[in-house]
């Protein structure tokens, strides 16, 4: 395929220029750096697929043609082409997509953890953390080492999206996974997330193939933290909670996870504790009480 030019001086420096105009703009205005290379993506692909992004009926008719494009990346291209022609000074009348609301999905426990013990030694610890925090994948892989307190078993994470910054307890199966990384810098993960994202759908395919679990494949990094708030929210009935664990300013956006609970019953495992010792392993293995019965307290947990 030819090197897509820029409409106005027919050169290919042309439209990168606005490109990186647009990159800088949205640096000064305080855009996040996974915003600005997500946004700049998505306009290079337009182009890539013809669009003439100084001519937003060009930009329309390129978006229209995506039919492999769901609604929601639509939407999405709609709203970073608004904000371009904001940078520019313009207005367009932008076309209307409305992506379908679905609840996410939520795998099984154990559809987790084959997932994270069949990939290579990074990508488990990466998706352990996920798992154990509910952290935003861009948010686990900017850690630092500083900000794990392997004594203290607690792991400190800085959020996007302006949410809130937490401290989170984490497990010591966790920090054996982190502690046996290479210390290579300051950073937990160093490359690229989105090489890194690449190579784990590689990994998730061969996995899902290999246990003859289709499910597996749809499990993303945003599944863990989909997984964990319904989780949570299941244990403690606090929206108040879940929504501070997951650093959301609006608690709107929690809301989602008081839906996502109603387990069918063959989806637990069940246990028995006869002492508050016996009790306490129960609770910290993520089994939740659900009552006491001749001399015994029964729980459970979801598979």
């Amino acid at each position: 395929m030819a090197t897509p030019t820029c409409p106005q001086c027919g050169s290919e420096r042309g439209w990168k220029g606005k490109i990186l105009e647009f990159a800088w703009w949205m640096k000064k205005h305080g855009y996040s750096e996974a915003t600005i290379e997500r946004r700049t993506r998505l306009l290079i692909t337009l182009v890539n697929r013809g669009a003439n992004i100084l001519n937003p009926e060009s930009v329309k008719d390129a978006i229209a043609k995506q039919d492999g494009w769901s609604l929601r990346t639509k939407a999405y291209a709609v709203d970073v082409y608004t904000c371009f022609l904001k940078m520019l000074g313009r207005k367009w009348e932008p076309p209307r997509y409305k992506p379908v609301k679905k609840l996410p999905f939520i795998p099984l426990e154990e559809e987790l953890d084959a997932l994270i013990s069949g990939c290579n030694k990074k990508t488990a610890a990466f998706l352990q953390l996920l798992k154990e925090t509910g952290m935003r994948a861009g948010e686990a892989w900017r850690l630092e080492w500083i900000d794990v307190d392997f004594e203290n078993r607690l792991v400190k994470d800085t959020p996007e999206k302006c949410g809130e910054p937490r401290t989170i307890n984490v497990s010591n199966k966790l920090l054996a996974m982190l502690n046996a990384l290479p210390k290579v810098s300051h950073k937990v993960f160093n490359g690229s997330l989105r090489h890194f994202a690449r190579s784990f759908r590689r990994q998730r395919a061969r996995i899902a193939t290999k246990l003859q679990n289709p499910r597996i494949n749809k499990i993303t990094f945003h599944t863990f933290r989909h997984w964990k708030a319904t989780m949570e929210y299941a244990k403690t009935k606090d929206i108040l909670y879940v929504m501070k664990l997951l650093g959301h300013k609006n608690i709107q956006n929690t809301l989602i996870y008081t839906q996502l609970v109603n387990f069918e019953r063959d989806e637990y495992h069940s246990a028995v504790a006869k002492t508050v010792e016996e009790a306490r392993k129960l609770i910290e293995a993520g089994f939740e009480y659900v009552c006491h019965h001749k001399g015994v307290m029964i729980f459970r947990k979801r598979k």
